[in-house]
């Protein structure tokens, strides 16, 4: 059984549903949602460091702070508790950094499900989450989108 899951929040359907998931699936686990803001790449690319993270402005904390909020009400009306965390970068970067650092069990990300060619041309966090994580992530897709 997994103590400690992390799901990547974005407030998409998909991560609604991998939030879902993860609480039905995990049932006695701590679930932490964590969001990463997406910072441009380029001039803090030459920065990277595990201490550097790119500045991010009050308005984008506030977005963020805004966009975990259904996340927080989705665990409430399940009666779980929900830890959340803001961090910011690339987001497949930040994801598997968090979780490795911080020593979760489990990653559980939401995906689109998309296939052939638009997987290809779109990229996915997911893909590259699930390709470079040495932890375990769990990819949970709603069956009943297309």
């Amino acid at each position: 059984m997994s103590d400690r899951i992390l799901v990547p929040y974005d407030g998409s359907e998909p991560a609604r549903y991998a939030l879902e998931f993860a609480f039905e699936t995990f049932a006695d686990a701590d679930v932490t949602a964590l969001h990463v803001i997406q910072v441009p790449e380029g001039y803090w690319g030459a920065f990277e460091g595990p201490d550097i993270s790119p500045p991010v402005t009050e308005k984008a904390r506030e977005y963020a702070e805004e966009l975990l909020e259904p996340a927080r009400e989705l665990a409430a009306d399940r009666g779980r508790d929900l830890e959340t965390e803001i961090r910011s970068g690339k987001p497949d970067d930040q994801i598997v950094e968090y979780a490795e650092k911080e020593g979760y069990d489990a990653i559980v990300v939401g995906s689109h499900g998309r296939e052939g060619i638009s997987r290809v041309l779109l990229g996915s966090v997911a893909e590259n989450v699930v390709r470079r994580s040495p932890t375990p992530v769990v990819v949970a897709r709603d069956p009943d989108v297309k």
